[in-house]
């Protein structure tokens, strides 16, 4: 897995023993703020000027409005980046210790930090590398997740999964650490855009998880004429006949009647409805680390000849990366076709 040199998402740095090291004397304080380290502690209150506090232990920590997000100083960031923190693992780092207050003060920044971590990630990130990030909110058009420091990211919706969800809620949750991987990098926009169902598994590796006659568990996904969608996996589906009684986000049991890779479906039979899932399960990644330069989703013996669907690029320094993904053309007009209910 790629990361970019000890940025790691919010809530990693913590656990790590020189961060907790840094807090036990004012001594080692200093030497962190000397060295330049990244420490995180929970931000315990917002004041009404939109100053962040910590409580440090040795010391009481101050980050100024300011300083408390890429964007703030300049309007474009809202206010509810800063309240949002308090109760939450907060990186900086130190910038000044004054010991004349009691308990002393220590002046944090976190821009400081994304600055760093933004321009190492637009450096040195491209499309298709696979990197570590955690979920910080849920929308209905993607995910936003922090893939360093604070800085944030978006997953689309349309690539959290093959199968098609109605809100990123039935796949992921708020604090979840994930996996991605790069999808476009705009170094002019500052912004790094992800993916997340490329590394969730082909059809065949999917396919591989299951056997013709077992009796599994699935979420109905959509209710069609013709059939009833049914998610096995994030990255795979099978069609069971109408039934009045199933609706989207529905749990059912299925038999699995047939695999059919030549034709890329799985036939289903409706056994029963269960209780609902309490929460999404954790995603299975069939990739964890290293880079992605292409992903083929359809099965090589698959009668339906796989086509370019998505392509992302970055330009930067005369040089072009190209990010290809192929999915099959019938599987695009099915995932078009498909509704969510209201």
């Amino acid at each position: 897995m790629k990361t970019s040199e000890s940025y790691l998402p919010e809530g990693s740095y913590m656990v790590q023993p020189a961060v907790r090291q840094a807090f036990s004397t004012l001594g080692a304080l200093r030497q962190a703020q000397d060295e330049g380290r990244i420490l995180e502690a929970v931000a315990q209150r917002c004041t009404a000027a939109h100053d962040l506090l910590f409580d440090l232990g040795i010391a009481q920590g101050i980050l100024p409005r300011v300083s408390c997000a890429l964007g703030i100083e300049q309007g474009d960031t809202r206010e509810i980046a800063i309240l949002s923190r308090v109760g939450k693992p907060t990186c900086f780092i130190v910038t000044d210790i004054d010991e004349s207050t009691d308990p002393p003060t220590a002046w944090l920044s976190r821009t400081i930090v994304q600055q760093k971590a933004q321009d190492r990630m637009l450096d040195s990130l491209r499309p298709g590398d696979v990197i570590p990030a955690r979920v910080t909110h849920l929308e209905p058009f993607g995910a936003f997740v922090d893939v360093g420091c604070g800085v944030p990211s978006l997953i689309g919706i349309e690539n959290l999964s093959v199968s098609r969800i109605c809100h990123p809620s039935d796949r992921l949750t708020v604090g979840q650490s994930i996996l991605a991987a790069v999808r476009t990098v705009e170094p002019e926009n500052r912004r790094i855009s992800l993916t997340h169902r490329e590394l969730l598994g082909t059809w065949a590796q999917n396919a591989a998880l299951f056997s013709v006659g077992e009796t599994v568990r699935g979420v109905v996904r959509s209710i069609e004429p013709y059939g009833v969608f049914i998610e096995l996996t994030p990255n795979l589906s099978g069609l069971a006949e109408p039934r009045a009684d199933l609706h989207p986000g529905m749990a059912v049991s299925v038999y699995i009647k047939s695999i059919l890779p030549q034709r890329m479906k799985v036939k289903l039979t409706v056994i029963d409805v269960l209780a609902p899932y309490d929460a999404p399960t954790p995603p299975r990644y069939f990739i964890t680390e290293g880079h992605i330069d292409e992903w083929v989703y359809t099965p090589a013996c698959c009668d339906k000849k796989p086509v370019k669907h998505r392509r992302a690029a970055i330009k930067k320094k005369n040089e072009t990366v190209t990010f290809i993904l192929h999915f099959p053309l019938f599987l695009f007009f099915i995932v078009r076709l498909r509704t969510c209910p209201a």
